[in-house]
């Protein structure tokens, strides 16, 4: 393989259903510095700092403008450079008009490009899509190398994504949340968590902040949220009164093999007592907790690495499926689904039973299912 072909997100199968392909638009890329100030830093006893948000902002963009180059970023040790390779021009001139915002929400730990492929194929389709890298919880992070970021993520995600929000300016948005940034996407969209986590021990120290979402209220401006592999509910982070509070309609993917969101235990629960919200869920039948939303592991990952117990291979991939199947898979029940809240098109075939989009045998492994309000 040449490096030319080495990390492609943009990999659209064959046999990929029909919404996961590229849209008409070219797609422009910048990287946004973006501070949040006076936040409480909650991992050292609320003190006010300036919290500092750096953002991949992929948009439909003129064709022809901005430069192709690979995406520089991070392994999951931490410590390894990659490139990857996309669609996306960067620095091209955008598009004019208004584009709805749809918001990706890394797991922990991950980064802004760990949904990369979802980034570029929805601007294709029309999207402005920011991907933030969170404090605390990206591979490099000194916090999250130390091990003391847990809590800053169970009062943050929420809080990140709304001020992202805000400051680009959107009225009509969505989250797309894998792992935490599910677990975000669900606070953002009205699900209330449970005081008794507020008692765990491995909360104590963030308490404090973390009593806000308990108390949760949809933002105003979320019209739609994905959470893939959403994490929380198998450890009690909400009870059913508090997945009752889900005001903002919400499509779960998730892998019925996940060892660490949970299926029966967690993120069925989600799907079931989300009574207040229309709602569906796309299972990967065997898949485990990569269904779906990271990249396709880097070349690099497929060795192990120094100061890590496992080969970095394990974040990204899954041991039966593969991964550009499930992220085309992916591409095409999300487009559907913003399609249908932020954009108002009919997209309702698509997101009723029958796999439409699929050509015949090709959504075996999968289970779609729908719960009215």
């Amino acid at each position: 393989m040449t490096e030319h072909h080495h990390n492609r997100i943009d990999l659209i199968r064959p046999d990929a259903p029909e919404l996961a392909a590229l849209g008409p638009h070219a797609v422009g890329v910048r990287t946004l510095d973006l501070v949040n100030p006076a936040q409480p830093d909650v991992l050292a006893g609320g003190a006010l700092v300036d919290r500092r948000l750096t953002v991949e902002l992929w948009y439909p963009a003129v064709a022809g403008t901005g430069e192709a180059v690979p995406y520089r970023t991070l392994l999951r040790d931490g410590r390894t450079e990659v490139a990857l390779r996309g669609r996306a021009a960067r620095g091209a001139e955008a598009l004019g008009g208004t584009h709805p915002l749809v918001i990706l929400s890394h797991g922990f730990p991950g980064n802004r490009m760990l949904m990369s492929h979802l980034g570029e194929n929805l601007a294709s389709k029309g999207y402005l899509v920011a991907s933030i890298d969170h404090p605390e919880s990206t591979y490099g992070d000194p916090v999250y190398q130390g091990g003391a970021a847990f809590g800053s993520t169970l009062v943050n995600r929420p809080l990140d994504t709304s001020f992202v929000i805000g400051a680009l300016g959107a009225e009509r948005a969505a989250i797309v949340g894998y792992s935490m940034g599910g677990y975000g996407a669900l606070i953002s969209g009205g699900a209330s968590v449970a005081r008794a986590v507020l008692e765990m021990e491995s909360v104590a120290a963030v308490a404090p902040w973390l009593e806000r979402h308990c108390t949760a209220v949809a933002d105003p401006r979320l019209k739609a949220i994905v959470p893939i592999g959403p994490w929380g509910r198998q450890h009690g982070t909400w009870d059913a009164e508090g997945m009752a509070g889900l005001s903002v309609p919400a499509l779960v993917i998730a892998g019925d093999a996940d060892e660490v969101s949970g299926y029966d235990t967690g993120m069925r629960l989600i799907f079931e007592q989300a009574v207040g919200v229309q709602r569906h869920m796309l299972t990967f039948q065997a898949a485990g907790h990569n269904a779906g939303a990271p990249l396709p592991a880097p070349v690099e990952s497929w060795q192990a690495v120094p100061g890590i117990d496992f080969v970095p291979f394990d974040h990204y991939g899954d041991p039966v499926w593969d991964t550009v199947r499930m992220n085309n898979i992916t591409q095409h029940y999300v487009t559907a689904f913003l399609d249908q809240h932020l954009k108002g098109l009919d997209r309702g075939e698509y997101l009723s039973p029958g796999f439409v989009g699929f050509a015949p045998g090709r959504a075996r492994g999968l289970r779609w299912e729908t719960l009215a309000p």
